[in-house]
């Protein structure tokens, strides 16, 4: 519930009932108090929004769709550090359960989504990619701090590992985004976006 990941709950919780999950009790603490540490979001803002706010992961069963925004940082020779986006894989697949749908927004190099987190996925959740639950990505593209371009007025791109959940998500995200979304090819051509 960082830069990225607050203000899109923030505006999903106008159409959809949402759990916004962080692993910081402070940070939870902190927006249930209304208070946004990362200041994208108004205290007017963030008391409007309904998101049931939560450190605790088995608070994310009741969930069917997943959406991951979490930092992915490069080190000092440029390698980024998928430290984050593999720990909350780890935390969803454990509460992952037939049906459901990961979406990842985090910036990621093409593979990372099927490659790296499907596995994860598949591994702490027991079951099977593409008959028990799909995948999708669509890059972040707001800029934090921006007033100006977001998430409702910036074009917005979706991928999926089916067309069900590629049309799933163009209705989620449709709901927020009121310029156009754009279906990537697949999810790695999404990544490289």
């Amino acid at each position: 519930l960082g830069y990225v990941g607050l203000p899109l709950a923030a505006h999903l919780s106008r159409h959809f009932k949402v759990i916004g999950y962080d692993i910081s009790k402070e940070n939870i603490a902190e927006l249930k108090r209304g208070h946004d540490r990362t200041m994208e979001l108004s205290e007017a803002e963030l008391k409007k929004a309904k998101i049931q706010f939560t450190s605790k992961a088995a608070d994310l069963s009741a969930c069917k769709l997943f959406i991951v925004a979490v930092p992915t940082p490069v080190d000092h020779f440029h390698v980024p550090d998928l430290g984050a986006i593999e720990n909350a894989s780890t935390i969803i697949g454990r509460q992952l359960s037939p049906g459901s749908c990961v979406v990842y927004e985090s910036t990621v190099y093409p593979g990372v989504t099927e490659d790296v987190c499907v596995p994860i996925l598949e591994s702490e959740s027991k079951l099977k990619f593409g008959r028990d639950f799909t995948v999708g990505y669509s890059p972040e593209r707001i800029n934090p701090g921006d007033k100006v371009h977001t998430i409702s007025n910036t074009v917005k791109i979706i991928s999926a590992s089916d067309t069900a959940t590629l049309n799933l998500l163009e209705g989620i995200y449709g709901a927020v985004v009121k310029v156009n979304l754009h279906r990537a090819t697949s999810i790695k051509v999404a990544e490289a976006a």
